[in-house]
């Protein structure tokens, strides 16, 4: 078990939302812990959040709430982030520090050098908004706030994660990097092939589903789907057409308002938010996802090719990295609901490729993205490092 004097080395993990502890981290924190690792996790409202409070405490790791707001934009509520953030590492004298999406990286490596934590990760699990479609108006002044916000940031930090080579590619072009951090590429967050199995394609019958998950923001390609769903189900009445995911406080969302207007005119079926989207993806032949957003690697896409789905998405970053083209799905330029259309006329034309397509998914999301891959590459990178002593002896 790694030490350093008389006590086991000490993580702080800091998060945007709670629930994204146990779904999108909760590999890597038990990947911590069998390295021997005092766990300690920190987000907004955690304690209140049952569910992940029960998990994560019968794993023994501690939590704490952080006054973090993940969308609101206010200098004071930052800076009460930031203060908070700071006096926990004073109080709780971590070791390492890692912070994943964009307030947490921002305010979390700022803090963790204020409070001389020796060890600081970013994990930049895409770019979200502020980097989505052109820089122009209250995006433009949003983006430029971000750009210095994360220089200042990251140049405070040993090591930096990207999800996709495209977000590593922009934030070295706009220098945005200091010296100090090594960079590295990881396969998104990867995903849980023990949770997400391979499921038996639902009888067609003639009646082929295809389903979305994401929140629902414009930039997610919700409305580029209602569209094509729209003019497909002109031609094919019997075809369904899915959507999973709630509304956001994002200024991109789509009110509840008009998601019920196209439930009730174009025919889609609105889910609203799932706390397990496995059944749907069971329930689906094809998964789109025909995003615009700065998306490190979408773990929906992830999850529906452990699953065995073909897949439809993006020639955008983070998107196109989890298609061959014409081998387990196609790739369509960001919104466009035409070229989105066709690719999904090629599965009623051809339905024979959603399980030839299907079988590609699930083998690539095994040689690629098993999450314990990943996992196993966060470990040994942040270790490279001669003063990280997870492996061995310090």
């Amino acid at each position: 078990m790694p030490a350093e004097g008389s006590r086991s080395l000490r993580i702080l993990i800091i998060a945007g939302y709670a629930s994204s502890l146990v779904n999108f981290r909760l590999k890597l924190i038990e990947a911590f812990l069998a390295k021997g690792l005092e766990v300690h996790v920190a987000a907004p409202d955690l304690t209140a959040d049952d569910a992940t409070v029960e998990v994560l405490r019968a794993r023994g790791v501690v939590l704490h709430d952080i006054p973090l707001e993940r969308t609101r934009q206010s200098v004071v509520a930052d800076l009460r982030a930031f203060f908070a953030l700071r006096h926990l590492m004073r109080r709780i004298a971590p070791d390492y520090v890692l912070a994943y999406t964009a307030k947490p990286v921002i305010w979390g490596m700022l803090a963790a050098a204020a409070a001389g934590v020796r060890r600081r990760v970013a994990l930049v699990t895409g770019l979200g908004y502020a980097f989505t479609g052109e820089a122009t108006g209250k995006r433009r002044v949003l983006r430029s706030i971000m750009e210095k916000l994360y220089r200042a940031a990251l140049s405070r930090s040993d090591h930096v994660f990207f999800q996709n080579p495209d977000d590593a590619a922009l934030f070295q072009e706009l220098r945005l990097l200091g010296s100090r951090a090594s960079v590295s590429v990881v396969n998104g967050s990867g995903v849980d092939l023990q949770h997400f199995r391979p499921a038996p394609l639902p009888q067609t019958t003639g009646q082929i589903r295809f389903l979305l998950i994401a929140r629902m923001l414009g930039a997610k390609g919700v409305r580029e789907f209602v569209a094509a769903a729209e003019r497909i189900r002109a031609t094919h009445p019997d075809t369904s057409f899915d959507l999973v995911g709630g509304t956001d406080a994002n200024p991109d969302s789509i009110s509840h308002e008009q998601l019920q207007s196209w439930v009730a005119e174009q025919g889609v079926n609105w889910h609203g938010a799932q706390p397990d989207v496995r059944a749907f993806l069971a329930g689906c032949h094809v998964y789109v996802l025909p995003s615009s957003y700065r998306e490190g690697t979408p773990r929906s896409v992830l999850e529906a090719m452990a699953t065995g789905r073909a897949i439809i998405t993006t020639d955008a970053p983070g998107c196109r990295e989890t298609v061959v083209p014409g081998v387990n799905g196609y790739l369509v330029p960001p919104g466009d609901s035409a070229a989105l259309e066709e690719a999904m006329r090629r599965f009623l034309d051809s339905p024979e490729l959603i399980d030839e397509m299907g079988r590609e998914s699930l083998r690539i999301a095994r040689e690629k993205y098993d999450v314990n891959r990943v996992n196993q590459q966060m470990l040994m990178d942040i270790c490279k490092r001669a003063d990280a002593p997870l492996y061995g002896e310090a």
